[in-house]
């Protein structure tokens, strides 16, 4: 598509967020705490926990903070920031669940351009989010830049915020990662770099890949969030992640233009859905898949470009993976950092996005766990089926908390902020997932009721059979009583002698009718069985004996009854 006066982003902002699994610091604990053992390294640790508004001084509370928290709801207020004291003396709900941790030596990212060009983004935030009880972490990154042609914006929504290259272009003398930005660097306030990606370096990602059957990332990523380190590689740390889903992260995007109104139909798809940015060629997309993308990625409430009216300039797009705001630069409503929609989509809807990934996230964390614990499960190692059962239950009482504490259907009644809920939840997939996760959970359930109902009546069954056989050694003594044999008074070691001369013989029968407890029942529902005739029941009893599979002989029982 060309132009004559391509639109400007007056203002461009942008939030990365990556959620990422913990792995267990300490095997078997129920509640991994990630954050205290951030907090416990010293040496080379960036990272320092962030205290939020409430926890501060009452003079930092200011009436944004108060109406981002006014948009949720009570149980979304208590998850997002606990609850205090309702006097001096009264402890409250507790604190909240979340611990953010932030680091402040990165003060921009510069960027390699596909002309050759560098553009640097400032750094506002680069915060780590932990979930108590939950094995997930969100890296959360927030940029941002002024005046940017609408095709730079576009080839940052598609080319930034990959953890590692999907290809590389061939033909290319310099090995250049495709469909990634040419460097990533992060700079230091004092101009220096800090570190820089690695996208070119195609055979360290081909070597990790084949060696780890795991996915690389990229060095700057990975020197970001030390002294955390990727769980599938030789990096020594305590604190290691692995990731989740897809190598693009998830973003918010915040632009502002003059005239929100020119960008066209196919700026918006491109916008959304993170495409490649315009060369001049229509989308190949038919239209049906353009009706499909407004119905339900477009979220129209207050866009109506027919009135062309500043009140209804507001248009935002949600796909999931990728939501972006467009609106008009220099309204107050929405530019105005402190009571516009430019504060509430840094705070509210940032939080309402959180939440979202968040979910998905633990979802996606708790189905890893499933599979991996059926993955080492050894049908034939005691050691392994009692570990498999164990990991099996932990997850089951991991996900029926998170289910109570966690889980929400909704967020807030504020309109924009409820839709924008749904919106986020629907084209994530969530809803979707959780119903797989609870049916698998629920069959996991239902296999070790059965194995353990299975094991139990096996035990009364052998229990059973040994009673029958020792009721006969009880009445016989019972019977005859104590002095059985009658003669002089015995020493001390005749009457030991006589205690161990009984016990011995019967503790052996004891096990061996243990033994045969399977086949002795066997021989009992034949006895009992009157469609069976005597000669069967006679082979049933010489069966006892044979060393035949037990399957087997209930199937051959079953054969003989007429």
């Amino acid at each position: 598509m060309s132009r004559t006066d391509p639109p400007v982003a007056r203002h461009f902002r942008q939030i990365l967020m990556w959620p990422l699994r913990l792995m267990p610091l300490r095997s078997g604990d129920q509640v991994q705490r990630h954050p205290q053992a951030l907090a416990a390294i010293t040496d080379g640790n960036p990272w320092r926990e962030q205290r939020d508004e409430f926890t501060g001084s009452p003079a930092d509370f200011h009436e944004r903070h108060y109406r981002e928290f006014v948009t949720f709801l009570p149980h979304v207020q208590r998850f997002l920031y606990g609850q205090g004291r309702s006097s001096a003396t009264q402890p409250g709900y507790g604190e909240s669940p979340i611990r953010v941790f932030r680091r402040n030596d990165v003060a921009a990212v510069r960027l390699g351009c596909e002309d050759g060009s560098t553009l640097d983004l400032a750094v506002q935030h680069i915060d780590l989010y932990f979930f108590y009880d939950v094995d997930v972490v969100i890296l959360a990154m927030e940029v941002h830049a002024d005046d940017l042609p609408l095709a730079r914006v576009q080839e940052l929504l598609f080319r930034f915020g990959r953890a590692f290259p999907a290809k590389w272009s061939h033909g290319d003398t310099d090995g250049r990662a495709a469909q990634c930005m040419r460097t990533v660097q992060w700079v230091g306030h004092d101009g220096a770099v800090l570190a820089e990606s690695d996208y070119g370096d195609r055979e360290r990602y081909l070597r990790h890949a084949w060696e780890h059957r795991a996915s690389c990332i990229g060095r700057h990523w990975a020197y970001l969030l030390q002294p955390m380190v990727l769980h599938h590689s030789e990096a020594v740390g305590d604190i290691r992640y692995r990731q989740l889903e897809y190598h693009r992260l998830p973003k918010m995007t915040f632009l502002s233009f003059d005239d929100p109104f020119a960008l066209s139909r196919e700026d918006f798809v491109r916008l959304g859905q993170a495409t490649q940015p315009d060369d001049g060629h229509p989308l190949p997309y038919s239209e049906q898949v353009l009706d499909e993308f407004e119905r339900t990625a477009c979220y129209d409430r207050f866009w109506v470009p027919a009135r062309r009216s500043d009140n209804a300039s507001t248009r935002v797009i949600c796909t999931g993976p990728s939501m972006v705001m467009v609106g008009k630069h220099g309204l107050a409503g929405y530019s105005d950092p402190q009571n516009g929609l430019l504060a509430e989509f840094r705070h509210q809807y940032f939080l309402i996005g959180l939440i979202a990934h968040f979910h998905r996230a633990s979802l996606l964390m708790l189905m890893d766990r499933l599979v991996v614990a059926v993955s080492l499960l050894d049908a034939d190692d005691v050691d392994s089926r009692r570990r498999f059962k164990r990991g099996i239950r932990q997850t089951m009482e991991i996900f029926l908390r998170f289910n109570h504490r966690y889980w929400f259907g909704e967020v807030s009644k504020q309109s924009m902020a409820k839709d924008l809920f749904d919106l986020w939840t629907r084209n994530l997939g969530n809803e979707a997932l959780y119903n797989e996760l609870r049916a698998e959970v629920l069959d996991m359930d239902n296999y070790l009721e059965a194995d353990d109902s299975r094991r139990q009546n096996e035990t009364l069954l052998r229990l059973t059979v040994v009673t029958i056989f020792g009721l006969v050694g009880t009445i016989v003594t019972g019977f005859l009583g104590m002095n059985i044999f009658d003669g002089p008074p015995a020493t001390l070691a005749g009457k030991i002698g006589a205690v161990l001369v009984v016990t011995v013989p019967t503790l052996l029968l004891a096990f061996y009718t243990l033994k045969k407890s399977s086949a002795l029942s066997e021989f009992f529902d034949a006895v009992s069985d009157d469609t069976l005739t005597r000669r069967q029941k006679f082979k049933s009893f010489l069966r006892i004996w044979r060393g035949r599979p037990t399957g087997r002989r209930r199937n051959d029982l079953r054969a003989r009854k007429p």
